[in-house]
């Protein structure tokens, strides 16, 4: 049996397709390099961010005639105890001396240490005399086993206290300046 039907001619052929891209064998490592180079540096960033909060910044250092009249206030607890007492007074005038003016005074004896003072001109004579008269006082306790009396020891602190608040720099170059406010 044979069926009248028309026959539709059908446009099968089509064109060849393009070939097909292969990828390089190492592609992918360099995709995979890229992202992890990317997440790495979102990392950082976050635990950047995360860390500049919690942050602790060390406190300002103290200045050298602040810690020296704590030091000599400290003191006062050894009235009782002439040789510790002009042991601590002794070293923390040495100390404040050094950090104050760059003096070598803790490493040099007395006398080395005056004659360096001597030729300097960051004292005045009178707390060059002053400083030799005291730290001469203090030798005599220490090492001679002078045994002065309380009122002796009061003087010593007194004439420490009154070198260091003489030489103390100026409160108003030490201070910060504060900022202008803007008036509106």
């Amino acid at each position: 049996m044979s069926t009248n039907q028309p026959t539709t001619v059908v446009n099968d052929i089509r064109d060849i397709k393009p070939p097909l891209e292969i990828p390089e064998g190492l592609a992918w490592l360099w995709w995979a390099l890229g992202a992890l180079a990317v997440l790495t540096a979102l990392w950082l960033v976050w635990r950047h961010f995360q860390q500049r909060g919690t942050q602790i910044y060390p406190p300002p250092p103290i200045p050298a005639h602040v810690r020296a009249k704590q030091k000599l206030a400290e003191a006062l607890a050894l009235l009782s105890q002439p040789k510790p007492f002009c042991i601590l007074v002794s070293d923390t005038v040495r100390l404040y001396l050094e950090e104050r003016f760059n003096f070598h005074a803790p490493e040099r004896t007395t006398e080395e240490f005056l004659r360096e003072l001597q030729s300097t001109d960051l004292l005045a004579g009178e707390q060059k005399e002053s400083l030799g008269r005291f730290l001469e006082s203090c030798d005599l306790v220490k090492f001679a086993k002078y045994e002065p009396g309380e009122k002796e020891l009061q003087e010593l602190h007194h004439s420490a206290v009154q070198l260091v608040e003489e030489t103390e720099p100026d409160r108003a170059t030490s201070a910060p300046v504060p900022e202008a406010q803007e008036v509106k």
